[in-house]
């Protein structure tokens, strides 16, 4: 059989099978289709956060939005890309991490500028996580912290999006929150379940996309149920 490799790809089965005019088994099939979803992940991911931050400069207003929330996200990208760098996985298996943390540090600070003028704490937690970003990327701490500080990140993730999750209930309104980017995230969610259980990644890795959904999956749904009545008063008018 000709092998038929392309970027950690192997085709061969599959073209294989179809060329003995057989559907390509589970076994064949799985690993190939997880390969694809992991790269097309990683291809939505460098303009996930975009809408976000387009919407956010287009109105030149954060109302709604947690400054909180999302500086937490930051940091939670942060750990996961150093971990799973540091575990050595395949790019497809995480790749997003690294388009969602640039992006997610260019949306906080596209926060900051269109926000009232920000106080010393937050120049401090800027300037800490400036310090410290480098040095966890690089996987340059003692291996049982790391261990401890990966775990954490689930509870950073789970905790970033509950003051906005309240905000918006308290709220009744999702203010400035984009759609598209609550919808991509959510999606990217649930396909990276089944990529990292593919990929036989550690459990740690798929319950943190079981989070994401869970936790994307309240945002969106809170999008949906509070714009829902502004549509109606706009067709009423």
């Amino acid at each position: 059989m000709v092998q038929m490799e392309f970027m950690g790809m192997d085709f061969s089965c599959v073209f294989g099978s179809l060329s003995d005019g057989k559907f390509p088994e589970k076994d064949c099939l799985l690993p190939l289709i997880s390969k694809l979803l992991g790269y097309a992940i990683v291809a939505a991911s460098t303009t996930v956060k975009v809408p976000q931050i387009m919407k956010i400069v287009k109105h030149k207003s954060v109302r709604g939005l947690s400054v909180v929330a999302f500086e937490m996200e930051v940091i939670g990208y942060t750990i996961a890309l150093a971990y799973c760098l540091h575990k050595g996985l395949p790019f497809s298996a995480y790749g997003e991490l690294a388009f969602l943390l640039i992006q997610a540090i260019i949306l906080v600070a596209t926060i900051y500028y269109f926000s009232p003028p920000v106080g010393n704490s937050t120049w401090i937690r800027a300037l800490l996580y400036c310090g410290l970003a480098p040095t966890i990327l690089a996987g340059k701490i003692d291996p049982l912290l790391f261990e401890a500080l990966y775990a954490s990140q689930h509870a950073i993730f789970f905790f970033a999006r509950v003051p906005q999750i309240y905000e918006n209930f308290k709220n009744k309104s999702t203010g400035e929150l984009s759609f598209l980017t609550s919808f991509m995230n959510s999606a990217g969610s649930i396909v990276r379940v089944f990529t990292s259980l593919q990929e036989k990644a550690p459990t740690s890795v798929v319950m943190g996309s079981v989070i994401g959904i869970l936790t994307n999956g309240t945002i969106l749904s809170q999008i949906i149920m509070y714009q829902k009545p502004t549509k109606k008063a706009k067709k009423s008018d």
